[in-house]
């Protein structure tokens, strides 16, 4: 039986990991492979059947005691995430295109990311949170021929996935910006957009977007709760008024489950 003091331990001996390696990344791929194999391990960890009961077994008491743990390592791994992400971009710039477990799982996520909520030809994507190797954008791109526009505050991530587009993606209607949902005019025009997992205050983001979207839009949330917390940020009430929930896409194989939201007054 998995208890409090072996999950606590792994957590632990995680955060340490992640901590040492955020703060290696140098522009260059020299811890890459190091890193790549402590997220697949961490991956791999919060998807384990029986990691999930155990963690479900665990007292109210219990969880408290664990939760400023938990908090270090959901921001610990977002930060290593995307260290991931570049060192992938840096890869495939030297003509390296392996994909890491971690990679294939966000890939087979992404296929059923709206339900029925389709992407079709004419659709327009947001993505918050593109990233420096934007997954999602090629993949809805270069499957359905729709627009997509793809968003990060971290100006690296701008530029390799601008350079991953142009290798990747050549001729597919994607731009990447450095810009705010507020100062983007797409962001009124978009039909679907989507929030990554790793992006903290992606809930507060959802509020503000209630003023600059269309009546239509649906918005799909990346979340994970209870283990899958360890690995991204948790789903949050809404505001009944505002946005409602039109689906919840449980995957339990996969690292985040998907909330979609429409307007509250939308039927």
């Amino acid at each position: 039986m998995i208890t409090l003091i072996h999950l606590e331990t792994r957590l632990r001996v995680f955060a340490e990991q992640f901590g040492k390696l955020a703060v290696r990344y140098d522009q260059t791929l020299e811890h890459s492979a190091e890193l790549e194999a402590v997220i697949n391990e961490y991956s791999r960890f919060v998807t384990d059947p029986d990691h999930k009961i155990a963690w479900g077994m665990l007292r109210q008491a219990e969880l408290e005691e664990l939760d400023p743990l938990v908090q270090a390592l959901r921001q610990k791994s977002a930060q290593c995430v995307a260290i991931m992400e570049k060192y992938r971009a840096l890869k495939l710039q030297d003509g390296e295109v392996q994909i890491a477990d971690y990679f294939k799982n966000i890939e087979e996520c992404i296929d059923k990311e709206f339900g029925s909520f389709q992407v079709m030809p004419d659709s327009k994507v947001l993505l918050v949170g593109s990233g420096s190797f934007p997954m999602t954008p090629l993949m809805i791109a270069k499957r359905t021929g729709a627009e997509v526009v793809g968003i990060d505050i971290d100006a690296e991530a701008i530029t390799l996935g601008r350079k991953v587009i142009e290798k990747l993606g050549a001729g597919l209607n994607i731009r990447l910006g450095q810009q705010l949902l507020e100062d983007l005019a797409y962001t009124r025009q978009a039909t679907h957009i989507i929030f990554s997992s790793t992006v903290a205050n992606k809930y507060d983001l959802l509020d503000q977007l209630y003023a600059l979207t269309n009546e239509q839009v649906v918005v799909a949330m990346r979340y994970g709760n209870e283990l899958k917390s360890l690995f991204n940020y948790p789903m949050k009430e809404t505001d009944n008024n505002r946005w409602r929930l039109a689906d919840n896409i449980l995957r339990p194989h996969d690292v985040f489950d998907i909330a979609l939201y429409q307007k509250a007054e939308v039927e």
